[in-house]
């Protein structure tokens, strides 16, 4: 048998939430786990199994997401009904809305990623390490990809990226030093022409992704948490 499961994660109040579902069934009935299911039939494909189970599980329209494959997990005794492989996806965007619960989940909530990593949470099946892995990977191609920008409106200020780095990473980066970073790397982000008028303050220029498909050179995450970002 075959499922898919994915890891969703969004920013919310400036802090990072995964999606997770309330099962209304056996196995695990009543716990959080990662919004997912079995492929409806032998054709279906995974990517669109994906996105089905997205949909009817929490009413999210996949085509506001950042969607990739995270991985395959298959290990013996993974699932209490059976021999059952999964196939996981990292799902990504900004502001996206309440989900609402459907077909096998009695619930669906936006959870802190903090109180996953903490076990003040605790997840159904194997979905802590798919879990973990979701967070490895997107804290991973935040250092080599423009995917912090998925994070982001169409338009942002580099302030507004910089706190999603600091989120994602759980981790304080220096502002001149995150400013002076962005800028030297070529394609990540354009200037739009248009600034952001503040209360105080000067107005702050506005830029939108570039077309750069990686950063060269890379934005490295410090090595431990909440450790400032030191000079290149």
């Amino acid at each position: 048998m075959v499922t898919v499961d994915l890891v969703i994660l969004t920013l919310r109040a400036s802090v990072l939430h995964v999606l997770l579902v309330e099962r209304g069934i056996e196995p695990f009935a009543g716990c959080l786990a990662l919004p997912g299911g079995f492929l409806s039939d032998e054709k279906e494909d995974l990517y669109a199994a994906a996105l089905r189970e997205l949909q009817e599980e929490t009413n999210l329209d996949a085509s506001l997401l950042h969607v990739e494959q995270l991985g395959t997990y298959g290990a013996p005794d993974r699932d209490p009904r059976g021999r059952v492989l999964t196939v996981a996806y990292l799902a990504i965007a900004p502001g996206l809305p309440e989900p609402v619960a459907g077909t096998d989940a009695s619930g669906a909530a936006w959870t802190p990623v903090d109180r996953v990593l903490s076990d003040r949470v605790r997840l159904a099946f194997d979905h802590r390490q798919i879990f973990d892995d979701a967070i490895e990977r997107a804290r991973s191609k935040l250092e080599h990809s423009p995917l912090a920008t998925a994070f982001c409106g169409d338009r942002f200020t580099i302030a507004e990226l910089q706190s999603v780095y600091e989120t994602v990473w759980g981790a304080e980066l220096d502002e001149r030093n995150f400013y002076r970073k962005v800028q030297r790397i070529p394609g990540f982000i354009e200037p739009t022409g248009e600034d952001r008028r503040a209360a105080k303050g000067r107005p702050a220029r506005m830029f939108r992704v570039g077309k750069a498909k990686a950063l060269h050179p890379p934005l490295t995450r410090p090595e431990r948490p909440n450790q400032a970002e030191e000079e290149a």
